[in-house]
Parts: structure tokens; sequence; C-alpha cells
């Protein structure tokens, strides 16, 4: 198991990711690769109204030749925070296929601030809109209490056949009341 740097060394390191985020040289705290809620968001300085997120690092294979997180990198974090949430939410089991199929009509990401090697970041999402057939995700990456990146994605519902599916009612309600979605 990897050993924190020595205190002599930490200003080494910081040194040496200067004008990027540095890496985590703790525990991390939110804990890595968890489901947190509001309350949790709020204590990793993710600001209201995200609701649903993940602590995690940023790994040697997500960083481009510039030496610094690659830009699909981003899209890759909010692909695996959107199926954990779509699962937590009820609106997919990604079973057999018998619900049908949730699909990105869209997606589109600002990059704010960079990111190196080792930094611990938080990821976080929610719905932000409701229409007949889909919704709107909202994200935001978030790193040494500054937001690195934010994202959103269009995401649509189908029936086994390919067809546009209605949000069922259950899940709108839910949607509307955990997330604060609004309908349109």
């Amino acid at each position: 198991m990897p050993r924190a740097p020595a205190p002599e060394n930490v200003a080494a390191l910081q040194s040496a990711h200067a004008g990027g985020i540095t890496p985590a040289m703790t525990s991390p705290d939110p804990p890595y690769l968890e489901d947190l809620g509001p309350d949790a968001l709020r204590r990793a300085g993710v600001p209201a109204p995200f609701v649903f997120g993940r602590a995690d690092m940023v790994r040697f294979g997500e960083i481009d030749a510039l030496g610094h997180v690659n830009n699909t990198a981003y899209l890759r974090w909010f692909e695996t925070l959107r199926q954990r949430y779509i699962e937590a939410r009820g609106l997919h089991d990604y079973g057999d296929g018998s619900f049908g199929h949730i699909v990105v009509r869209r997606t589109e990401a600002d990059f704010l601030r960079e990111m190196r090697l080792g930094a611990g970041y938080v990821v976080a999402t929610r719905t932000e809109a409701l229409r007949r057939t889909s919704f709107t995700m909202s994200y935001t990456v978030r790193s040494g209490g500054e937001e690195c990146a934010r994202g959103l994605a269009v995401v649509v519902l189908l029936d086994a056949n390919g067809a546009k599916h209605p949000l069922p009612a259950a899940v709108r309600r839910r949607l509307i009341e955990i997330d604060g979605a609004a309908e349109h």
C-alpha cells in the first residue's frame, strides 16, 4: 500500500504540479468510489442544487501529452456517474433490456481549470429539466475547492422497439422531488 509522502517532500510535489490542482496527500474525504448524497456533497464543497456524486482521483491513463486530464476523461466521468445515477433513480436496471433503452442524444462539456495526475475530485450531477421522453442532466467536477469542468447531457428513453418512450410518472415525481427538476 502506498504511503503518503514525508512532510518535507510535500512542498516539492506541490511545486512540481504548479499551475494545476495538486495531488491529494492524505486519505480521501469524501471516500473514493462511493455514491454521495446532498449532505456529503456539501461537505465536499459541491454547491446545491447538485444531489448525487462520487469522489475519485485522476489516474495516469486520463492524462494527455500535455500532462493534464484529457478532455475525453471528463465525458467518461460523466458517463460513469450517469449510469450510477440512473440505477439509483430507478430509471433503468441495466438488465435484460426488457425495460427499453436509455440513450444520450447530446452531451457537452466546458473545461474551466486544468487537473493533473493524482488530483482528488468530486463529480456531481442532477436532473435539471424534464420533457415528455427525455431529461437533461447537468454535471460539475470540483477539485481543490474549485470548479474544474461542467457539462450536460440530454438523455432519451426508448422502448424495447427503439421508439421514444415517455418518462414514467413515478420517475418524473422522484426527479422533481429529489433533484428539483423543472418540467418543460
